[in-house]
């Protein structure tokens, strides 16, 4: 069997996960691609990998995708958590309802996917795993009020490394600014020292370096790749 790395992952029909998925086939990846909407399928055939139709906010798809990765390729050396936008509005307006799928969709569908893929990765000696987070993680932005999960996030990597680091397992966040996945609008990119929105390539190439034996001495990080937009040091 190939000994190519393996690499889940999720929301990957398009934006940045698709971005991510042609920057790591490029690199020789083997790839297990899900997503809701069935681009990821779609993409799956184009890259000659493996898709999976489901959502991360659903158990038993994110069991579907580790053992579509298994079955199909015996291993799994990557795995990247991305996911689509959560809800919006007014902070104390936003129901229950939409905070509970927040927590879902932005944080328990990375421990979730973790519980199914470190006992994998521990058998086979080591293995790394990226979380597409967001800048307003740790600097709150009233536009995006689900960044209070994603602070979360950042609490849950460091406890992952933390706990994994000794089997060589290495978990890291990726807090990426706007980027041309979405509509432009002129007074956020005023807002940006460099002037524009991130390409979504210039993502996928950080996320892959953060999965690489580059990266072999970062775990239980935060790496903001902004273009300069958040100001705390």
């Amino acid at each position: 069997m190939s000994q190519a790395p393996v690499a889940i992952i999720t929301a990957a029909g398009r934006g940045i996960g698709g971005a991510i998925a042609r920057e790591l086939s490029g690199r020789g990846y083997r790839l297990a691609l899900l997503s809701p909407s069935g681009a990821a399928e779609e993409l799956a055939r184009e890259l000659g990998g493996q898709g999976v139709t489901g959502s991360v906010t659903e158990v038993g798809d994110l069991e579907r995708l580790v053992q579509t990765a298994l079955d199909s390729y015996g291993r799994i050396d990557a795995v990247v958590n991305s996911t689509g936008h959560a809800a919006k509005g007014p902070l104390l307006e936003i129901s229950d309802e939409d905070w509970h799928r927040g927590l879902d969709l932005v944080l328990l569908n990375v421990v979730r996917l973790a519980r199914l893929v470190t006992p994998v990765m521990a058998r086979q000696g080591g293995g790394a795993i990226v979380n597409i987070s967001s800048y307003a993680a740790f600097e709150p932005d009233a536009a995006f009020p689900m960044s209070v999960l994603r602070a979360g996030l950042g609490a849950f990597a460091k406890l992952y490394a933390d706990t994994h680091a000794g089997q060589n397992i290495r978990m890291n966040n990726l807090l990426p600014g706007f980027t041309d996945s979405l509509p432009e609008k002129p007074e956020r990119r005023a807002s940006i020292p460099m002037g524009r929105y991130a390409k979504v390539a210039e993502i996928a190439r950080t996320a892959a370096f953060l999965l690489s034996s580059d990266a072999s001495y970062i775990t239980g990080q935060n790496l903001r790749v902004d273009g300069g937009l958040a100001r705390s040091v």
